[in-house]
């Protein structure tokens, strides 16, 4: 795919469209539905958003503001917040903050300054598009809400353990990530937890002595100076912390394993109100996530796991030997509707770890959806990558839908979370069919007892549907005693369901899927096996049968594994356009044990967790390692090594996986990762180019590149159209000859060249990739790999590209009740076919909007089938007013996501939506007049284009079918008549795969 043009260039410099970032917050904006012509009470803009100004934060900060020397690091050195050009250069961004804030008339809430120059404030519309129109403000963003992501052993499924282990190799577990610390972003930590015991911090003595600094043979060991506690790293720098107080929280809970503990919740507590505040103001976690993956990353090594007076064995954090410091920016609500945390508290998060020092970060969490590359969140991360830091993120657990992916960009190492050796439980049906599913709490053979389906034995009042998702109260004790009950899955939580037998006076239970999704490892109240697919349908079914049984015992054959779990997140990620593969590459994530905070977990101390969460801190733990034993690699070429030794997972029939979408380069191979012999690396201008070249104006002057072209570890390429060449260079780590072989069906690979020499490590080779389309299909994703070998090291590159049928423009525009345009077309196929859908011109709305600050709202409903849709809103201004449009997508009547839409030189704003999705499109309509009655005139509508629309008037396309040749741009003539005049016609011309482009009339 070629760059595209910068938004810059799309949308005049300084206009609202230009700065917003495209998704709004659903908790922190007070939405009210229906809107009305004169608007609700609480204007749905008004919230807390996140202003970022040009100027370059403390981490890359190089000097470019007179008198201001340079802030940002030297290669191979951390960021250092406390010497005096770096507190000059902070207080000259959060002067500048505050100015600007002053200047449309908000107050700042949060000042950011070491991963980005941004300031959070509470503002209104008016002052939203003041703010969008002043110089210096790059970027505005809602402050919008995020949510943790949620062998039998992961470390010996990992191969960390045993003689041969890793952990083995670098020396035993105390030495497993030493000198390393991880940040863990996450909803804070139970310090009480055997995963965390360690010696006390020990504090320097009343001379300023240290009582007990580290010795010769203990170099990285953290100890206090007065409140703050230091700790010497692997790389040569200094970690700063400190344990921050608060409510069950006091500094004796930080100690030499847990080394630093803050919390962020300023945007949170100020958005949820005192009475729905769950949990601790503190530090300290009540639901256990964070926990479970600061446990996971670095937990200590050899605990004994039990939980409801049953040994589950011992477990271990992926290193270690690290230490840990929290930073809590994820809370919990009474209600669990504002469960999560702010974009405003997980940037303060973030510019805190690096200000401290971490060397990774853990980032188990995500959005509702995909996270644009110039959110707030994904900059500070960027940065906190350009500073060094290895930043592992989670993919999200909203699969197995394609495209449902967060936290994409390629500064972060995105995970996906796979299935490990089961437990498992058998179902032994009275008519001797068996079926094995997962289960953690059978240890006993249970039964035979009476099998039934929950609605069987409810309550009289209690609904059918409720009972059998064995919703609290639902079912009958006089019925229920005694029995083995089946559970249909969903609704309520899965160890509600297991609960409510047990009250009702079940035995056991059986939980069934009904549709495709994971079988969890939950730890349930009673014995019970989860199963899915046919098995699920088969014992559901034979519970509804006269005089069922059943018996539960331990063990059965499982799944095979590692499988990608089916809630973990599937590519393409839409904001890299396909030409970026995530997720990078998978992880342990279901069933994963580990420490939990017991006020969350019915008062264990552990538990199984599946998620892409748990998956993350893995990646995050296996980084620590690895910086243990280079302490100066940067963040991509550890990725690089992850991803290009890392082997396929499976698929249900036991064969390798070729789904990259789900997998990415596949399972991690933590053993294999320390010899990867060839590294793909890549840097923060790395990022800016290509960053311009998917569009994104980044004011750094960096230049474009393809964005196929970042030097990444994977190839993709959205819109293979005809041919593409692809540029990469490897860094070896090691001496070697390496051969090239490219494995891509219906697609000629050439690689130049195709043999590379290396005579020692640190030398680099670029290459290319020419692919050329044969017979793959247009439209259908390809999928294969790229492998450099030398001897038995392999570099494996997997690859994802998409043949394409045409490039056309995105929308042509005509004018007149009559008339034709031509425009041109490139095809990749010698077939081209176009058809036009419509003219649709739905009646008028017209409106006023009076004074210095009007807004009304509309809400557009898109029928389901719809082809495509056109919201126009034209104005009349004065010639000093200031007009725009804001819109979102909302779901029960709550605004999910949106953006800001221009009006073009007429004075019209458009919104066009292709293919959208069934349901409803908020609109807010805003003027700016100059005086308190200034008059705005505007007219609104709504085009919707489905295949019975009624039609006003008639398109047609010349020619509407065609023999062409592949690569050669050929005209099309679109000719209508018969449209009205007054009012805005929509016509969507449609191409071979579902393509087209919009003919706007009028």
């Amino acid at each position: 795919m070629t760059p595209q043009p910068r938004r810059a260039s799309r949308i005049r410099r300084g206009t609202i469209g230009a700065l917003l970032t495209t998704t709004l917050a659903a908790l922190s904006l007070p939405l009210a539905t229906p809107a009305s012509a004169t608007g609700p009470a609480s204007p749905p803009a008004a919230g807390t958003y996140l202003i970022t100004l040009a100027d370059q934060p403390l981490v890359t900060y190089d000097g470019s503001v007179d008198d201001l020397p340079a802030t940002r690091p030297t290669a191979g050195k951390k960021l250092d917040v406390t010497s005096a050009n770096a507190k000059r250069y902070r207080s000259h961004l959060t002067d500048e903050q505050t100015h600007v804030a002053k200047k449309v008339g908000a107050t700042v809430s949060q000042h950011y300054a070491v991963t980005t120059n941004t300031f959070s404030a509470h503002l209104n519309a008016a002052q939203l598009v003041q703010l969008a129109r002043t110089e210096g403000v790059t970027n505005i963003a809602p402050d919008r809400f995020h949510q943790a992501t949620d062998d039998k052993n992961s470390a010996d499924f990992l191969g960390l353990s045993g003689r041969k282990g890793l952990w083995a190799a670098l020396g035993g577990t105390a030495k497993a990530g030493r000198g390393i610390v991880v940040g863990d972003i996450d909803t804070g930590i139970w310090p009480e937890s055997a995963s965390f015991k360690a010696p006390a911090l020990t504090a320097r003595k009343s001379t300023g002595k240290p009582g007990r600094k580290p010795t010769k043979n203990d170099l990285y060991r953290p100890y206090l100076d007065g409140t703050t506690t230091v700790m010497h790293k692997a790389d040569g720098t200094t970690f700063t912390g400190t344990c921050q107080t608060g409510e069950s929280f006091t500094a004796a809970a930080c100690n030499e394993k847990i080394i630093s503990a803050r919390y962020f919740g300023e945007g949170w507590l100020r958005n949820v109100p005192e009475s729905n505040r769950g949990g601790y103001i503190s530090p300290r976690d009540s639901e256990g996530h964070g926990t479970h993956t600061a446990s996971t990353a670095a937990g200590n090594a050899g605990v004994r796991a039990t939980a409801d007076g049953n040994d589950l064995g011992t477990i271990s954090g992926v290193a270690p030997a690290a230490t840990v410091a929290v930073y809590k920016a994820l809370w919990q609500s009474k209600d669990g509707t504002q469960d999560g945390g702010l974009t405003s508290d997980l940037v303060a998060a973030i510019d805190q770890a690096v200000a401290d020092g971490v060397d990774v970060i853990n980032y188990s969490l995500g959005a509702m959806f995909e996270s644009d590359y110039d959110d707030p969140s994904q900059v500070a991360l960027r940065n906190a990558a350009a500073a060094g830091i290895f930043v592992a993120t989670a993919g999200g657990n909203a699969g197995p839908e394609a495209a449902s992916l967060d936290n994409t960009a390629p500064w972060t190492t995105t995970v996906a979370a796979g299935t490990i050796a089961p437990y498992t439980g058998t179902v032994t049906l009275g008519n001797g069919k068996s079926y094995t599913g997962i289960s953690t709490s059978v240890h006993d053979t249970v039964g035979s007892a009476p099998l039934v389906r929950a609605a069987a034995v409810k309550n009289a009042d209690a609904d059918t549907a409720d009972a059998d998702l064995c919703i609290a109260g639902t079912l009958d004790p006089a019925l229920t005693a005694g029995k083995t009950v089946v559970c249909d899955r969903g609704t309520n939580a899965r160890i509600d369901k297991s609960a409510e037998v047990k009250r009702a006076g079940g035995i056991a239970m059986v939980l069934v899927n009904l549709r495709n999704e994971s079988s969890d490892g939950d730890l349930h109240s009673i014995p019970t096996v989860h199963l899915s697919g046919s098995d699920a349908t088969a014992v559901r079914d034979y519970a509804a049968t006269d005089d069922a049984t059943a018996t539960l015992t331990s063990g059965g054959k499982g799944a095979t594994y590692p499988q990608v779990a089916g809630f973990s997140s599937r590519g393409p990620s839409l904001v890299g356009k396909g030409d970026l593969l995530k997720p990078d590459i998978t992880a342990p994530g279901a069933t994963i044990l580990a420490a939990v905070a017991p006020p969350g977990n019915h008062g264990r101390d552990f538990d199984f967790y599946s998620g892409t969460s748990m998956a993350t801190p893995h990646i995050a733990g296996l980084a620590a390692l690895y910086l243990s034993e280079h302490p100066t690699w940067s963040p991509m070429s550890i990725k690089s090594a992850m991803m290009t030794t890392a082997s396929p997972t499976k698929s249900d029939d036991g064969k390798n996986s070729g789904d990259v979408f789900a997998q990415g380069a596949g399972e991690v191979e933590a053993r294999a990762m320390l010899r990867p012999g060839l590294v793909y690396d890549s840097n923060e201008q790395d990022w800016l180019a290509y960053l311009e070249g998917v569009g994104i104006d980044t004011r750094t002057g960096a230049e474009a590149i393809d964005p196929s072209d970042l030097n990444y570890p994977s190839i993709a390429i959205g819109e293979l159209f005809g041919t593409q060449t692809v540029t990469r260079t490897v860094t070896a780590t090691s001496a070697g000859t390496y051969r090239a072989k490219v494995d891509l069906p219906g697609i000629k690979a050439t690689v130049s060249p195709s043999v590379l020499h290396f005579s020692h490590a640190g030398q680099k080779r670029t290459f290319t990739v020419k692919l050329d389309v044969t017979t793959a299909h247009s439209g259908a994703l390809d999928t294969g790999s790229l492998t450099w070998t030398s001897g038995r090291t392999t570099v494996r590159s997997p690859i994802a590209v998409t043949p394409q049928s045409v490039h056309a423009p995105d929308e042509v525009k005509g004018t007149g009740t009559s008339g034709e345009t031509t425009y041109s077309v490139t095809p990749a196929t010698s077939t081209l076919t176009a058809t036009a859908n419509g003219p649709v011109s739905s009646p008028l709305t017209k409106g006023t909007l009076t004074g210095t600050a009007a807004e009304t709202y509309y809400e557009a409903n898109i029928p389901a089938g719809t082809k495509a849709s056109q919201i126009t809103i034209h104005f009349d201004p004065a010639a000093d007013t200031i007009v725009g449009v804001v819109w979102g997508r909302m779901v029960d009547g709550v605004l999910q996501d949106g953006a800001f839409a221009d009006p073009d030189s007429n004075g019209t704003s458009t919104i066009s939506l292709r293919q959208p999705n069934a349901g409803t499109i908020f609109v807010a309509v805003v003027a700016l007049g100059s005086t308190d009655d200034t008059v705005t005139p505007y007219t609104y509508q709504v085009n919707n284009i489905t295949e019975d629309s009624p039609v006003t008037g008639k398109v047609t396309v010349t020619p509407d079918h065609a023999r062409v040749t592949p690569g050669t741009p050929t005209d099309l003539t679109a000719t209508w008549s018969g449209v009205p005049a007054g009012a805005r016609s929509t016509v969507w011309i449609e191409y071979p795969n579902g393509a087209g482009t919009f003919l706007t009339l009028n």
